[in-house]
């Protein structure tokens, strides 16, 4: 692994530490960790490949990708106070990140480390033709985790703000009095 790997890996796996602590929900919050992932896929993701079984390979890993962020997001707590919206995120959330970015960081210094013939023995059994579909299935799951993930904050925050407005609404409006 180069630097540039171990940066932009425990980049990702700050993001989440981050949101750690209760903060406002802002553009920043989608924007950080869609920067990494689009330079990490712009860097890395030469081609995706679709010879034998890559794509099946590729697939299964962006649904663990997919899997993991929606469930990040809906682990996620986002409210409204002071008329801004507020995100943490939550044990679980952190750990279904950290498995994430974790498992792929740790693939990468397996395979660096005495691994590559284990995957060279199971990528010519199951017919996955180069090393490059490893990589773009490992670079599409962690896209498809971020984006799954901040979707689904996005999608979550849009609902809380549209029950904090009727709440708001509904309490502004004075009951009438039927006691004349």
């Amino acid at each position: 692994m180069t630097t540039t790997d171990w940066i932009t890996d425990i980049a990702l796996v700050l993001v989440v530490f981050r949101q750690l602590r209760e903060g406002r929900l802002d553009l920043k919050t989608f924007l950080i960790p869609l920067a990494i992932v689009a330079f990490v896929a712009h860097t890395y993701l030469d081609s995706v490949p679709t010879g034998g079984n890559d794509l099946v390979l590729i697939g299964a890993l962006m649904a663990v990708g997919a899997a993991l962020g929606i469930a990040g997001g809906v682990y996620t707590r986002i409210r409204t106070a002071g008329g801004h919206l507020l995100i943490k995120a939550g044990a679980v959330s952190a750990i279904l990140w950290v498995l994430g970015m974790g498992a792929r960081m740790g693939f990468q210094v397996w395979v660096e480390h005495g691994g590559a013939d284990h995957v060279a023995r199971f990528s010519l059994a199951h017919h996955i033709t180069t090393d490059q579909a490893w990589v773009a299935a490992f670079v599409l799951m962690a896209l498809t985790e971020v984006v799954t993930r901040v979707a689904t904050i996005y999608i979550r925050s849009r609902l809380v703000a549209r029950d904090g407005r009727q709440t708001a609404t509904a309490e502004a409006v004075p009951a009438l009095d039927r006691t004349v």
